[in-house]
């Protein structure tokens, strides 16, 4: 049986994933229509249709659904839908130039309608004023009611054809009761002066209500397109061409067509055309549109660059390792439109009550007209307040309170190197989060091992390097390629090296420059008959104390000095651990490393809980501990061996390295792998969810106080009725009013720590 739901992309490769675009939607109605009639499909295991983003993602078995089919249940319910196979292809508002043509001639001809009905409103003639005339204003009307207004009535028929009501049938129904009562009133003027009635005339009503609808419908199709301004400016960073390097000849190429392991060349001021390494020559890059990082990055030989990143100065030489699709920007834009297109767990309420409100409301309009019609014997009265109780009750405020404000802060997380992979982890981030538990390695710390000291009793220290680096530089052990990178950051020319012998957990051993060089552990060192200094045990346990490895270095049977090894902390780490407490939240590092190194980062960054030396298994089951006293769980990971751990969190954020960013395993990534984005997340989250709450409230509260309004309800106490323009102005105000309020949020900025306060006294 299948349901409605939220597509899981991280579901086996098994099944299949559909992006359609929908058009003709017009509320939240007809996107659950468009919902029931995909879950009938056979094969079809979870669907949504966002009525914001006008898109549906379909999930099933490929064996049993086909693009074809889904289509052909999408016009069955009544719309019109089409395959979206390009991840680079955004959805446009349904007919805007259309709907503003349409709505321009309604003005027009309203406006004099409106002229024409100054006696009416004004309860005398005046005279020399020809559109007060009612078979004028049956001329002018019949244009903006059926030409107009067509979109409404084909929306209606859609929906009668489904036996189901949305906001098609409000508006039709309520325009046309008022636009036929006046033909009634036009044709046969007698039938009301037998009942001793005038017969009045509402040509105006129908045809203001009609514009005013259709002025609201363009205005938030015009809002709307801004929702997704954030995700434009992605897919604009694209570059059109490449300056390939092939058979020794540059040639610029259209960038569909560069290949993996293409040579290419990225002048300054260009953008990277695809994701790569750089083979020769340096720059400075600017990766903020993609990470969010504001700072440029130096990139020399062996980097990666990513793709529509901004090179700054010199002119490099990189080969293409991830082209088209495969390009970190074409995943963030993926993942993007993901997000966008799927439904936050609060927005079921909305769902809900859209289900049963048109019913609801025609039954609340019957029941207006009879009263009014059968209690204070006003029957014209009854008719127009039963219009606006039509046209004043539209669920489209309802259905656009959350999809927007999602819409809207996805595409803003992208901006700030944020990308939200599942909607409902906004919703988490910002309701009971008590803890955030960090990992160690390539979180709080870059990942990779770097030389940090060097001690020597009587040599050169740039020497003990030298020969250090020269002997290491056959060995891939991590170590190893710290001190060979210290080495050529000094610009030391490295000798060869000859013999070269890894011991196993104990270190290496080569002949450089006629003598062996011997790079490792202390205890392995003496037990070679090498003498280390009396001085060395000291400095080296003071380093360890520090989270630092240390190694000693020995030429023959000299010993020449120590190095200190680590990883080094990110230079935002501790910033961002402050800002995590000051929102009051617990902070704990969960780390394999041991207890000694685990305590001495923690010191540096100020973190108080430290859980060491636990296996990637125990991961997970230490994550449900720390969520049943203290409630939900942030886990923020490098996204490899902490996936389990990722997994069982209330959210999971994967840190992003470059290109090399684990998009599947958490439920957001930080592209940038700072740190402070997960301060910003969890800002970004409750401003949204704010947000939302703000768009239903005001969605509620406007159907609560509105219908009961035009209803007629303030009248025995006021004598004030709701004229059926006003609300029909109201209506499209209301949602509006939801989208602009949505879109506040396309200039959050995430706040920076407060200070701390000085300790100490006088």
């Amino acid at each position: 049986m299948s349901g409605s739901g939220i597509p899981n992309p991280s579901a086996p490769s098994a099944a299949g994933t559909w992006r359609l675009a929908i058009q003709g939607m017009s509320c939240a109605s007809c996107a659950a229509g468009i919902e029931r009639a995909l879950g009938q499909v056979p094969g079809v295991t979870a669907q949504t249709v966002n009525f914001a983003s006008e898109q549906a993602i379909v999930q099933g078995d490929p064996r049993l659904v086909s693009p074809q089919a889904l289509i052909r249940a999408v016009e069955q319910a009544g719309y019109r839908a089409h395959l979206l196979q390009d991840d680079w292809q955004l959805l446009e508002p349904t007919d805007p130039e259309r709907i503003a043509q349409r709505a321009a001639i309604g003005v027009g001809i309203s406006t004099a309608l409106l002229v024409g009905s100054l006696p009416m409103m004004l309860g005398r003639e005046i005279p020399g004023l020809p559109l007060q005339d009612p078979w004028l204003q049956l001329l002018l009307t019949i244009p903006v009611q059926f030409w107009v207004g067509q979109p409404f009535y084909r929306g209606a028929w859609a929906a009668w054809r489904r036996r189901t009501a949305d906001m098609n049938t409000l508006v039709a129904l309520g325009t046309s009761s008022a636009f036929f009562h006046s033909l009634f009133a036009t044709l046969f003027p007698d039938f009301f002066h037998r009942q001793g009635l005038h017969p009045e005339v509402y040509y105006e009503v129908a045809a203001v209500v009609v514009t005013l609808v259709l002025v609201g419908k363009w205005m938030e199709q015009r809002a709307k397109a801004q929702t997704s301004e954030a995700i434009r400016k992605l897919m604009g960073l694209q570059p059109k061409t490449a300056r390939v390097i092939r058979q020794g000849v540059e040639q610029e190429i259209p960038i569909g067509e560069v290949q993996v392991g293409d040579c290419i060349r990225v002048r300054p001021g260009e953008k990277v055309p695809v994701d790569g390494v750089i083979l020769e020559g340096s720059s400075a890059i600017d990766e903020s549109m993609v990470t969010g990082e504001s700072l440029p990055v130096v990139k020399s030989v062996g980097d990666e660059v990513i793709a529509a990143t901004l090179n700054q100065t010199g002119s490099f030489v990189m080969k293409a390792q991830r082209v088209g699709k495969d390009t970190l920007l074409a995943q963030i834009v993926r993942l993007v439109q993901e997000a966008q297109g799927s439904k936050a767990p609060i927005q079921q309420v909305a769902d809900r009550v859209t289900s049963w409100f048109v019913p609801a409301v025609i039954g609340v309009a019957a029941v207006t007209f009879g009263l009014w019609w059968g209690l204070a014997g006003k029957p014209t009265l009854a008719l127009v307040n039963a219009v606006g109780v039509l046209v004043i009750a539209c669920p489209c405020a309802l259905g656009l309170a959350t999809p927007t404000s999602i819409q809207v802060a996805t595409g803003r997380g992208a901006e700030l190197g944020i990308l939200v992979k599942r909607p409902e982890s906004l919703e988490v981030l910002a309701h009971r989060l008590a803890t955030v538990v960090l990992d160690k390695t390539g979180t709080l710390t870059a990942g990779r091992p770097a030389v940090t000291d060097i001690w020597t009793p009587a040599s050169s220290p740039l020497g003990l390097l030298r020969l250090a680096a020269a002997a290491e530089q056959y060995s891939e052990h991590p170590l190893a390629r710290a001190v060979v990178q210290k080495a050529e950051a000094e610009g030391i020319a490295l000798p060869p090296a000859q013999n070269f012998q890894a011991r196993v957990g104990e270190g290496i051993e080569a002949w450089v420059e006629g003598q062996p060089v011997r790079v490792g552990r202390l205890s392995w060192l003496q037990a070679m008959g090498i003498p280390c200094h009396p001085a060395s045990k000291e400095r080296a346990q003071a380093w360890e104390n520090e989270g630092k490895t240390v190694i000693g270095v020995a030429q023959g049977e000299s010993f020449l000095g120590l190095l200190a090894i680590a990883d080094p902390l990110k230079p935002t780490s501790a910033e961002a651990v402050q800002q995590l407490h000051q929102m009051g939240l617990e902070v704990v590092m969960l780390t394999g490393d041991n207890p000694t190194t685990a305590q001495a980062i923690a010191r540096q960054v100020g973190i108080r809980r430290v859980i060491a030396q636990v296996r990637p298994e125990q991961k997970a089951a230490l994550i449900r501990q720390l969520k049943r006293p203290r409630g939900r769980v942030v886990m923020v990971g490098d996204g490899l061996n902490d996936a389990p751990a990722l997994a069982e969190a209330d959210v999971g954020i994967a840190m992003g390295t470059g290109t090399d960013v684990a998009m599947a395993t958490g439920d957001i990534t930080l592209v940038s792998g700072d740190l402070r984005g997960v301060a910003a997340a969890i800002q970004l989250s409750r401003a949204t969810l704010a947000n939302i709450r703000q768009n239903l409230f005001f969605a509620f509260i406007y159907n609560v106080l509105g219908i009961p309004i035009a209803a007629g309800a303030l009248y025995p106490f006021t004598g004030w009725l709701l004229n059926p323009m006003l609300a029909g102005a109201a209506m499209a105000f209301s949602s509006v009013s939801v989208v602009a309020n949505a879109l506040r949020l396309r200039h959050f900025q995430p706040s920076p720590p407060a200070p701390l306060a000085r300790r100490g006294g006088s």
